[in-house]
């Protein structure tokens, strides 16, 4: 019996002891960390005190810059450079049908024929009233030089023969009116008569299409439009993938009251007739060539403020950056500017190092391999 009260005397002293000795360790460190206020100092601050080598690695890559086409980029769509309507320019029905739809014709090809109805009777009799003219005329004229003929009456007499050929001239026009042909080489994008049909002055007979040249239009921005000139080079890449080249034919002097922008004309050669009216396309305008750096997108990085470029290693072993503007895109990566002709990328890593941070290189950069390189944090800048 004695024993258990000494044994529980003794657990009960044991306890409190552990106790108090907690509160009163509290208290010391409260102390302690009184004195100690302040921010904490960083992971590289602390190696570089205890004097050991940061453990964060990067990659590199020497960057050489390289001339690039500066370009003006839009969208647009192809268009056919001339797209007419042919109409008809007298009345009458349609006898006879000479294309379809879809065929091409060449220029003078008859489309359709109109009846000549009464016209050739009117040309007949304007033909006749010419020679009745004639020889009113050859009378008048004998008359006159015989002295038994007024000057007036011989004027009159010449200005009935005159309007007599005009009379036949205007048949010979209406009868040559009764035959549409095409005015220039195209495809008959569509027919709006059919045999039979009956016809007034100005009804529509068929769209006619020009396929060679072609014109891909775009508008572009006006911040841009100052960058291009006539008869300047550009590069089309429709839809379809088909790619198309040319030169500038057309700039608008006025904006679209909507949207700002200016119409811009790329003339290309279309001899095959490939191209359609309004098809999809990208438009590239080279404007100038200057010394740009094509880097992958993985490269590229935000600043504490935000700024998109990229960091570099320079002299000293410290992190340097550059902000750039991407002026071009490729397939593996984009051109940018901004940086000097020759510089050395962080390529992996970029995302733990600042402006300012001493960096430490394992051996000598290469112009194409990526390296390693240890670095260690400095105040950032």
């Amino acid at each position: 019996m004695r024993k258990s009260i000494f044994l529980a005397i003794a657990i009960a002293v044991v306890a409190a002891g552990w106790v108090l000795s907690g509160e009163f360790g509290d208290k010391v460190g409260l102390a302690n960390g009184k004195a100690a206020q302040g921010p904490a100092p960083s992971v590289a601050e602390r190696n570089e005190a205890r004097g050991e080598a940061a453990l964060t690695a990067v990659r590199t890559k020497i960057s050489i810059a390289k001339q690039h086409w500066r370009a003006v980029t839009a969208r647009g769509h192809t268009e056919a450079k001339r797209k007419v309507m042919i109409k008809s320019e007298i009345k009458g029905r349609i006898i006879k049908v000479s294309v379809q739809k879809g065929q091409k014709v060449r220029r003078g090809d008859e489309l359709v024929r109109i009846d000549v109805a009464d016209r050739d009777a009117h040309m007949a009799e304007a033909k006749a009233l010419v020679r009745q003219r004639e020889v009113e005329f050859q009378a008048a004229n004998k008359l006159r030089k015989k002295g038994y003929r007024a000057e007036t009456q011989h004027s009159a007499a010449a200005a009935r023969l005159d309007a007599a050929h005009a009379m036949v001239k205007q048949m010979e026009v209406a009868l040559g009116r009764t035959v549409i042909r095409a005015p220039f080489d195209a495809i008959v994008d569509s027919r709006e008569v059919e045999l039979g049909a009956y016809v007034k002055d100005g009804s529509g007979i068929a769209l006619l299409v020009d396929e060679d040249p072609y014109l891909v239009v775009a508008q572009v921005s006006e911040n841009d439009v100052g960058r291009l000139r006539r008869n300047g080079k550009g590069r089309a890449v429709l839809v379809t993938g088909q790619t198309v080249e040319g030169r500038i034919n057309y700039i608008a002097a006025t904006a679209e009251e909507a949207t700002r922008t200016y119409r811009v004309e790329l003339l290309v050669d279309n001899p095959d007739g490939k191209l359609r009216h309004g098809t999809t396309a990208e438009l590239n305008f080279p404007t100038e060539q200057i010394l740009a750096h094509f880097i992958t997108p993985a490269v590229l990085t935000l600043n504490d403020s935000g700024t998109v470029g990229v960091r570099c290693v320079e002299a000293a072993g410290k992190v340097a950056f550059y902000p750039v503007n991407i002026i071009d895109s490729g397939v593996n990566g984009v051109w940018v500017e901004g940086l000097p002709e020759q510089t050395e990328l962080i390529v992996v890593g970029q995302e733990f190092v600042r402006q300012g941070d001493r960096v430490r290189v394992a051996g000598g950069a290469k112009k194409m391999p990526a390296k390693t390189a240890e670095i260690t944090r400095a105040p950032a800048s």
